[in-house]
């Protein structure tokens, strides 16, 4: 405050001289210092003035009216002392009201009619046809002596970059597909089913939760932030019987086979 006044009262600066030693030049005799520092016998050399301002940046103000606040119960001078406002007794003068309370009468949120609702355990699944996955390995974007994987079709562009709760496989373009292919998706529809198993292949229907998709899709995220991969999650009961098993983490390579012959089959092949 006390800064304030003085910039009013004087000018924005304050013109200083600056004098420095120097001891290779002769005294001035002109020149009285005056500085306990500076000795007699040490010459004195004048540089020029330096200007000194009394404002600072924490004490610009625009000229916008503020209005102050309220301060209740600072007694009867204040004009909001004693009841600060609130009168003698009432309703409102011991409290505030509940939210939404309109003196007793049905509210307005009541008086509404309801329309639809949301189901919370809904699942919103991303769609994805035979045909697409068929072109893009005719494109040699996906190999399909490999096992293809939800992270196979997002990072070759058959399904968007937002995966909610996982990948629906569909029918559209079955007829496409003449070669065994091996999936790992969250749903299947019999059609695709049936196409796929038609050709040689098999889908198997895994899951995964949020925390799943995320080292699924981006494992470099955990890299990045200097953590561990997490363990594959087991489906919640409702869920159980509409999956196969769980996801494996990092994403897999290989399909798993799903009966002991094939097991049998493929320990034989890999001897």
């Amino acid at each position: 405050m006390l800064r304030r006044r003085l910039c009013s009262l004087l000018s924005s600066s304050i013109l200083i001289p600056s004098f420095k030693p120097n001891p290779t030049l002769q005294p001035l005799r002109f020149i009285q210092c005056q500085c306990p520092i500076l000795t007699p016998k040490v010459p004195v050399v004048f540089e020029g003035i330096r200007a000194y301002s009394l404002l600072s940046l924490n004490d610009l103000r625009d000229k916008v009216p503020r209005k102050q606040k309220t301060r209740k119960g600072r007694g009867i001078g204040s004009g909001k002392g004693k009841t600060a406002g609130r009168g003698h007794k009432g309703q409102r003068a011991r409290g505030s009201g509940k939210l939404g309370f309109e003196g007793g009468q049905t509210p307005l949120r009541r008086r509404l009619p309801k329309r639809g609702f949301k189901n919370p355990f809904s699942l919103t699944f991303q769609p994805v046809g035979l045909g697409k996955i068929a072109k893009l390995i005719n494109a040699g974007k996906i190999d399909s002596s490999e096992l293809i994987t939800m992270k196979t079709l997002k990072d070759t562009g058959a399904i968007g970059k937002q995966i909610k709760d996982g990948v629906r496989l569909m029918g559209r373009g079955a007829e496409q597909i003449k070669w065994p292919i091996h999936l790992e998706i969250s749903r299947v529809t019999v059609r695709a089913k049936e196409a796929v198993e038609a050709a040689g292949g098999s889908v198997r229907r895994v899951y995964y939760n949020k925390l799943g998709f995320r080292a699924l899709l981006k494992p470099e995220w955990f890299e990045k932030k200097g953590r561990l991969l997490p363990k594959a999650a087991r489906p919640p009961p409702k869920q159980r019987d509409k999956v196969d098993s769980i996801g494996r983490l990092p994403a897999p390579t290989k399909p798993i086979p799903f009966s002991v012959e094939e097991k049998e089959e493929s320990s034989s092949s890999s001897a």
